[in-house]
């Protein structure tokens, strides 16, 4: 047998309690909003201790996790040394959204049903929890010599961005690996991904009685205004093409808005909040104040009843996550990744760039070089991530791992 083969044998033999660990995981709530996730740190330190892994603690300031909008935050670091030579960050994160309604199994059961692991987070990404931590496991269970040292990095607030996870960490200096993967999907190498820019914008106009609506200004009327001229753009952004493989073109969609008192009141606030990803090639400051002229653009043209009050347009902006870029000494990673990926799972895996956006983009920032790579199926969807019964293939959760310890060996061992 060579050191892969004993690697993957060692995977299958413990591969059971690898489920069971990820059950543990997904039977932890951490839904984000509201963001208590320092229980779940909790039990996922305590489910490494029993391996021998020591996670080092790392909680956010409280004061600075409520001014993010979340409620508890402890990242959770666990350091892995052999030797002289490069540090490998696996990095995966534990917050998801709440589970919203339409399940056919609990989404915080853990339950095995025709070959999937079913849970809130099992995709996205609490199953890259394990997969990083067992093929660790596997990887030390060689005895091999080795060199360098790996990093298990678990975080919490990807769905906000990042900045209280990743970039806590790196801005506070308790880490600065050498190289990085971050938790993805097993078919395909991701190398690059779009930026994300998210506003919050209040159009204010004027409340009155829905019997006399030419004795105020409708706040609803303004901001379908300016969202009609928001949506516009998307028009012109489909002109607009990156030369990256697997990203297309910028979009922009308003995913939530509200407003009013009641239905026979013109209502006199309305607010809603806008996501625009903007592919690698685009300058966020510009993307930014471009969204910022049109809707001042659509405020100042927007026509009252004569005498009333002009709308007032107030712009927050509430994310800016820059695009990830692929950085030079990423190549032994997706040389790796691919080489062995395309061994166990018997198929090419290519390297892509994702119209999503994550927190891996504050490791490349730092100049760290980066790739996501981990459990999971093709394409999104068919995770269910983000949706009801979301969910892993467990011969997904298998290979994975078989493929990343493989990849520490090559990158670690000294053969």
């Amino acid at each position: 047998m060579t050191d892969h083969d004993r690697l993957d044998a060692w995977i299958d033999a413990h591969f059971n309690e690898e489920v069971r660990f990820l059950q543990e995981l997904v039977r932890v709530p951490t839904d984000t909003p509201p963001g208590n996730n320092a229980p779940h740190a909790e039990r996922t330190a305590e489910l490494l201790h029993a391996f021998g892994f020591a996670a080092e603690k790392h909680p956010v300031p409280a004061a600075d996790v409520r001014a993010y909008g979340l409620e508890s935050i402890t990242n959770l670091v666990v350091r892995r040394r052999y030797g002289d030579g490069p540090v490998i960050a696996l990095n995966a994160h534990g917050d998801v959204v709440p589970p919203g309604e339409g399940w056919s199994h609990d989404p915080y059961g853990g339950t095995v049903d025709g070959g999937f692991l079913y849970g809130r987070a099992a995709a996205v990404s609490k199953c890259d929890f394990a997969t990083f931590s067992y093929a660790v496991r596997a990887l030390e269970s060689l005895g091999a010599t080795l060199r360098g040292g790996v990093e298990l990095h678990f975080t919490y607030d990807e769905e906000f961005g990042g900045e209280m996870g990743p970039g806590w960490l790196l801005r506070h200096g308790i880490t600065k690996p050498d190289l990085m993967l971050a938790a993805g999907f097993s078919y395909q190498v991701v190398v690059a991904h779009n930026g994300c820019l998210q506003l919050e914008v209040t159009v204010q106009g004027e409340m009155s009685h829905a019997a006399i609506p030419d004795s105020g200004t409708d706040a609803l009327q303004g901001a379908t205004h300016i969202l009609q001229a928001l949506y516009a753009l998307n028009r012109d952004y489909l002109q607009v093409r990156s030369s990256v493989e697997g990203i297309t073109h910028p979009y922009l969609n308003v995913g939530w808005i509200a407003g009013g008192t009641n239905t026979n009141v013109i209502p006199g606030k309305v607010v809603f909040k806008l996501d625009r990803r903007m592919i690698p090639e685009e300058d966020p400051a510009q993307v930014e104040a471009l969204l910022r002229a049109t809707i001042a653009a659509a405020a100042a043209s927007f026509d009252p009843p004569r005498g009333r009050k002009t709308l007032q347009v107030d712009v927050r902006r509430l994310l800016l996550a820059r695009a990830m870029v692929p950085l030079p000494g990423n190549q032994p990673l997706v040389q790796a990744l691919q080489r062995h990926g395309q061994a166990v799972f018997g198929e090419p895996i290519p390297a892509l760039g994702t119209p999503l956006y994550t927190d891996v983009r504050l490791y490349t920032e730092a100049g760290i070089p980066g790739v996501i790579y981990g459990a999971g199926p093709r394409t999104v969807l068919e995770s269910n991530a983000k949706r009801a019964d979301e969910r892993i293939a467990l011969d997904d959760l298998r290979r994975a791992t078989k493929v990343v310890a493989r990849v520490l060996l090559d990158l670690l061992g000294n053969g």
